[in-house]
């Protein structure tokens, strides 16, 4: 049974006020999250519909681990649980903002770094392409 409506015409899915997320082919949302005090990117994930439905539900962020194919509750074993703050979906309501308050020592990156774009992208005057780390 779907959690949420289907998205109806343009004019109601870009202006009216209900809440129809547009899964994708595979039934996932993009999902950012974003540190609620400092406003920076701390990770890129997806929800399917229960995921989805969990976080509005609970407050906390759940996402649909794509490598493991199951539900996951974000800091569930590294204590870094993920309090939403608010939530946004952009005009077609096929991606999601998530502003987060982050638990534990306040992490979100799987390699121990508080985000995971820990990396800027150089351009080499079309040459390839390097990265350098910022922290």
């Amino acid at each position: 049974m779907p959690h949420f409506p289907s998205p109806g015409d343009k004019a109601s899915l870009e202006e009216g006020l209900l809440f129809t997320p547009k899964f994708d082919r595979d039934g996932l949302i993009t999902v950012v999250a974003i540190g609620a005090e400092k406003g920076e990117v701390l990770m890129v994930a997806h929800m399917n519909e229960e995921s989805l439905a969990r976080t509005l539900e609970t407050g906390e962020a759940w996402y649909w681990s794509r490598s493991r194919q199951s539900l996951w509750r974000k800091g569930e074993t590294s204590g870094q649980l993920q309090h939403v703050v608010e939530m946004r979906t952009d005009c077609d309501q096929d991606a999601l903002v998530i502003r987060v308050e982050v638990g534990g020592d306040g992490g979100c990156c799987h390699t121990g770094r508080h985000s995971c774009f820990y990396r800027v992208v150089k351009g080499d005057n079309g040459g390839p392409a390097r990265l350098e780390k910022t922290h």
